[in-house]
């Protein structure tokens, strides 16, 4: 009966070191994941001041229009590739996050 409650009490301790082990990967992976956010809003804000800046001192209509254009182009290109890399981070987020998961799963199945 005491081995029983031993085993028990046991489990439950890898249990809980699993889970905390689980929340620091997330926790992890957050922070990088609002860092690289708050790179990919800086550099957009000041690449938008830029042309901005670029469109009022530009002498023709036309002149402006290209700027917009490339602006355009390179904005759309930019979001794209973020948002690629975004997808990889949560993909690995969630792939982490479940690492000590699989690992209780396992011992839970034996």
């Amino acid at each position: 009966m005491i081995n029983g409650f031993e085993d028990i009490q046991k489990a439950g301790k890898d249990n809980v070191e699993l889970a905390m082990q689980s929340f620091g990967n997330v926790s992890k992976s957050m922070q990088a994941i609002a860092a690289e956010m708050a790179d990919y809003s800086k550099k957009s804000f000041e690449e938008g001041a830029s042309v901005l800046e670029q469109m009022m001192g530009a002498k023709s209509f036309d002149k402006a229009l290209e700027i917009q254009t490339g602006y355009a182009k390179s904005s759309y290109e930019g979001f794209m590739a973020q948002a690629g890399k975004m997808g990889e981070m949560f993909t690995d987020l969630a792939k982490e996050s479940y690492k000590p998961m699989e690992t209780m799963v396992a011992k839970a199945s034996k």
